[in-house]
């Protein structure tokens, strides 16, 4: 039996004939394997069909190379950089898509790279952010936090950063059809997931941007509204419950400056025609630079306005200086008061002019902002108008100027008798 490929022998345990083949790199015999035979005669006949047609396996059959590459890979002692090679080897040949290796970037576990990447204090894409100044807040990160806790974490439970492909979230966006919330809302789910995976595949994390290409909710978001000139008058001649919320309404109206743009002024912010818009506030990051990180001079040409808001400050409970908030807080020295209470006096003094309270929840303070561009639009040029609201783009001052005010029809109307009325014959008209 020496000279053959293979050794045919019985364990005296065993009632069934083995056969070793060589591995025909080595010349090592390679580990037995049952014959299911009782007779070495028998036993030998069925390695040689076995060496011919295949060794049986679950899979099909296996030549005796296959199996000797298969003993080798079970027994070599294999490196890190041997496992590289072999996996890219796989794919090369196209029997691996993907591979992760242990211990890499891509065996982090997804929702804990989620966590980590939303976390405002540690997570290294929001100091990237903050160190090239874009800006980024607390609050909006908190909520991107929230949303990936709730829908993205559960949804892709157990998978490591590798395990993500394109399909898996389109599904997830296709889970998110059937909640009852709105497209902007949907969206902004969304994002929560796409901005950590986009940034992943851009340093290496991911082989592929799985992020990309998807079809988001469309969808008419509700529109905001804006009052009249004549409601806007008459809420200014009835009592408010709060002062500071009638100035805080006021000043909206006549400047288009946000609320937590309103909440930032300081004494040392006020001219004496104009206010420096130099900060925003919101309870989550305190005081913090403008929207768009930039400073500007917003006019306020009505005096009274501006003497308004210096009495204001001066009657701060906790004392006036240059660094004191003009719409000062009750109970806080450090804090001004909260923009809440902007849109509740506001609401509550619509409804004392006549209004339902249901008619009025659908005034927000933000409204101001969409009164003051719309009806400035018409009377200075863009580049004006963006000094004084703070737009940076053009898309987004049309976005805030995109309501019909007063008078419209009436110009529409008559630009159309002027430009097409000549063209009508007499018998139109009856």
């Amino acid at each position: 039996m020496k000279s053959l490929p293979f050794s045919v022998f019985k364990r005296v345990d065993r009632p069934c004939y083995l056969v070793a083949f060589k591995n025909e790199e080595t010349g090592e015999y390679l580990p037995a394997i049952s014959t299911r035979q009782k007779t070495e005669a028998e036993a030998v006949k069925t390695a040689f069909t076995w060496l011919r047609d295949g060794i049986p396996n679950k899979e099909g059959c296996m030549n005796v190379k296959q199996y000797s590459l298969r003993d080798m890979a079970k027994s070599a002692d294999i490196t890190k950089a041997d496992a590289v090679f072999i996996c890219k080897e796989l794919q090369r040949r196209g029997f691996l898509k993907s591979y992760i290796l242990a211990e890499s970037k891509q065996a982090v576990d997804f929702g804990e790279y989620l966590r980590g990447f939303w976390d405002y204090e540690n997570s290294p894409y929001v100091r990237e952010k903050l160190r090239k100044k874009h800006s980024l807040h607390r609050r909006y990160v908190k909520g991107q936090s929230g949303d990936v806790e709730k829908y993205w974490i559960p949804f892709f439970s157990g998978k490591v950063m590798g395990d993500i492909t394109w399909a898996d979230v389109d599904a997830f966006i296709s889970k998110l059809e059937v909640l009852p919330l709105s497209s902007k809302r949907k969206n902004k789910i969304i994002t929560a997931g796409t901005v950590p995976l986009k940034w992943a595949y851009h340093r290496g994390m991911l082989d592929a941007d799985v992020s990309s290409g998807h079809t988001k909710f469309s969808g008419t978001a509700a529109e905001r509204q804006i009052l009249s000139p004549e409601l806007a008058s008459a809420i200014f001649h009835v009592s408010w419950n709060d002062e500071r919320a009638r100035l805080a309404n006021m000043l909206a109206m006549v400047t288009g400056i946000r609320a937590g743009e309103i909440q930032g002024l300081r004494i040392q912010d006020l001219g004496k025609d104009c206010l420096y818009i130099r900060h925003s506030w919101n309870f989550m990051d305190g005081l913090k630079t403008t929207k768009n990180n930039e400073c500007r001079t917003v006019e306020v040409p009505f005096p009274a306005i501006i003497q308004d808001l210096l009495v204001l400050a001066g009657r701060n409970p906790h004392g006036a200086n240059m660094d004191s908030y003009v719409f000062w807080a009750e109970l806080s020295a450090d804090k001004p008061m909260e923009a809440e209470i902007f849109l509740r006096d506001l609401r509550a003094t619509l409804v004392k002019t006549g209004m339902s309270k249901e008619s009025a929840k659908a005034y927000t303070f933000h409204g101001w902002r969409h009164y003051f561009t719309s009806y400035m639009r018409e009377r200075v040029n863009e580049k004006l108008l963006q000094s004084q609201t703070g737009h940076k783009t053009l898309a987004m001052l049309e976005y805030y100027s995109d309501h019909r005010i007063a008078g419209d029809r009436e110009r529409i109307q008559q630009a159309q008798i002027e430009s097409f009325g000549g063209l009508i014959p007499s018998g139109a008209n009856t």
